[in-house]
């Protein structure tokens, strides 16, 4: 079976930036690519913290934004084939990666807890847009950080996140 996160992290990862843009250019749009890829690998890792659970979401796929488009007050009415993309975003890694983006220290303690998953342990240099964004990461995204724009997708499944941040709680179990 074959256990790749990829189309997941990176259709999540299109839904927070195209629903969050990024304020300015082309610099800032990448930049706030790059926080919400790393947010959105870290909530991945989290919610699917065996090769086994990665396998089992890339046979039954993720579910699709349908619910954050309407909790957002997106339109995406449109059956468009170029919104394809939009089948592989998974609402609760998109919530989780919400809740790391705006709040640094439940973003520390994800990326603490990676360590005790399968996937590549992420070290907080592999996360420093997410954990430490400069001035420049934070003016690119704004919108992205806003906590409390992002309030309505991160309380979807917060509860659930910080059940899996608890202490002692294993991410293999």
């Amino acid at each position: 079976m074959k256990a790749d996160l990829s189309p997941v992290i990176a259709a999540t990862t299109q839904w927070l930036t195209r629903s969050f843009p990024a304020s300015g250019g082309a610099l800032a749009s990448a930049l706030c690519e790059v926080q919400a890829r790393q947010a959105v690998t870290a909530a991945a890792w989290l919610r699917y913290p065996t090769t086994m659970d990665a396998a089992l979401v890339g046979l039954a796929g993720p579910g699709g934004s349908a619910r954050l488009d309407r909790v957002t007050g997106a339109d995406s009415t449109g059956t468009d084939d170029t919104d394809a993309w939009r089948t592989w975003v998974d609402e609760v890694v998109t919530s989780w990666a919400a809740c790391l983006l705006a709040d640094p220290g439940t973003a520390s303690r994800a990326v603490t807890a990676l360590a005790r998953g399968v996937h590549t342990p992420g070290t907080p240099a592999e996360f420093r847009r997410l954990l430490a964004p400069d001035e420049t990461d934070r003016r690119a995204a704004a919108l992205l950080r806003h906590p409390d724009l992002l309030a309505p997708v991160a309380e979807l499944h917060r509860s659930h996140l910080l059940d899996r941040l608890r202490p002692g709680h294993t991410l293999l179990a």
